[in-house]
């Protein structure tokens, strides 16, 4: 998901930079984007050196203890007044926590639902933001830029403070799969009766 989100974001004419301890995904990254403004690695260093200041380090991992992980591992690095975004759908109990953390730190934190999966990642993915909205306005133009669009308007709006994107993920969440539920369990009902 994170090479297709890269991917996106130079198609709309930014630069971006990607980070994985995986080298095979860092290779995939760079013959992908070969003759693009992309920087593929595996060392946090060159990463972090490689973004502009403010840096914006949007994180696509999985929710849970790797998103706190990769937090831990960039804090060494990064400088107050940068942005972390949480691109990985946590739950917004955890998203709340991370905000302050980073908070009291001097950081900027927001957390994003981002649905559509990785194909919406590259080719438009629906995004909920929650956090501070002068964070946001910084980053509206790339998000506006990648989002998908229906009737020329992007899908990507601030949602309001902290975890509100990502609380607004969960229920958008509940009612998808209690739209699936309710087609299955319909047309189980119209096959059998």
């Amino acid at each position: 998901m994170g090479r297709n989100f890269i991917l996106n974001v130079v198609d709309s004419g930014f630069s971006a930079s990607g980070l994985d301890l995986d080298q095979e995904k860092v290779d995939a990254l760079k013959e992908e984007a070969s003759g693009k403004k992309v920087l593929s690695t595996t060392d946090i260093e060159d990463f972090v050196e490689s973004l502009n200041t403010p840096r914006v380090i949007m994180m696509l991992v999985p929710a849970g203890k790797a998103v706190d992980s990769v937090i831990e591992d960039l804090l060494p690095h990064i400088e107050k007044g940068d942005i972390v975004i949480d691109g990985g759908n946590s739950h917004f109990d955890d998203t709340d926590r991370r905000y302050d953390y980073l908070k009291e730190k001097g950081y900027n934190f927001m957390g994003i639902g981002v649905s559509g999966g990785a194909k919406g990642a590259r080719l438009g993915p629906s995004m909920m933001p929650g956090g501070d909205e002068e964070v946001y306005e910084r980053i509206r133009p790339v998000f506006e830029a990648v989002a998908a669009k229906v009737n020329g308007e992007p899908c990507v709006t601030y949602l309001g403070p902290k975890s509100a994107g990502n609380y607004v993920k969960m229920v958008h969440n509940g009612i998808e799969y209690a739209m699936m539920q309710l087609l299955s369990e319909s047309y189980d009902f119209l096959k059998t009766a």
